[in-house]
This record gives C-alpha cells, structure tokens and sequence, in this order.
C-alpha cells in the first residue's frame, strides 16, 4: 500500500486549497479512504472520509467547508478545502484502514496565516 499525499501551502484565512493523494497497492474502487490532519502539540484527528460507494462523512470543525472526493478510476482521493482559518493549520495524511492495518501518506503541510 502506499498513499501520496500532494498539494499543501500556505494560504490566508478565507482561501482554498486542494489536496491530492494517490493510491497505490490496494483494490482502492473497494475501500474507504479518509483524511486526517496534527496541528503542532495536538493528536491526529480525522477530517472527513469517503467510502467506496462516494458517501462522506465529516468532522464537525470543516463540515461546510471541507469536500472529500475520490476518482476510482486514477485512483485518487482528493480534499477540496475552502473557507481556511487558522486552526487548519497541520499536517494533512491520507490513511486507509483496512482488517485492523493502518496504512499513512507522508503527510502535506497546510498553513493558514496572514
């Protein structure tokens, strides 16, 4: 399995940006991929994800905000994120879960900052 995450920056409050992260390793069409994101001194926590039939679910703080799409056929996830504030700012991760596995991108920078 690998996840590559892409498309981070920096970016004023109240801009957009998009993530990207491509999959590779898995029959990606038939699971669920999710997007998690750290703040500096903060856990990871979970963003938003997308199953394999294109329903989403997201995390309170970017209901609204944050739209979670995937292209089954390049195989890619994306995270369309608008209306950016300060508290956005981590790490963004794509992850897969899959029979109690744990499966990470590296990770894409994203800073909210005027």
């Amino acid at each position: 399995v690998h996840l590559q995450a892409s498309g981070g920056g920096l970016v004023q409050p109240g801009g957009s940006l998009r993530l990207s992260c491509a999959a590779s390793g898995f029959n990606f069409k038939l699971n669920t991929v999710d997007w998690y994101r750290q703040a500096p001194g903060k856990q990871r926590e979970l963003v938003g994800l997308i199953t394999s039939t294109g329903s989403t679910n997201y995390a309170d703080s970017v209901k609204g905000r944050f739209t979670i799409s995937r292209d089954n056929v390049r195989r890619m996830l994306y995270l369309q994120m608008n209306s950016l504030k300060p508290d956005d700012t981590a790490v963004y991760y794509c992850h897969l879960g899959r029979s109690g596995d744990d499966y990470w991108g590296q990770g894409t920078q994203v800073t909210v900052s005027s």
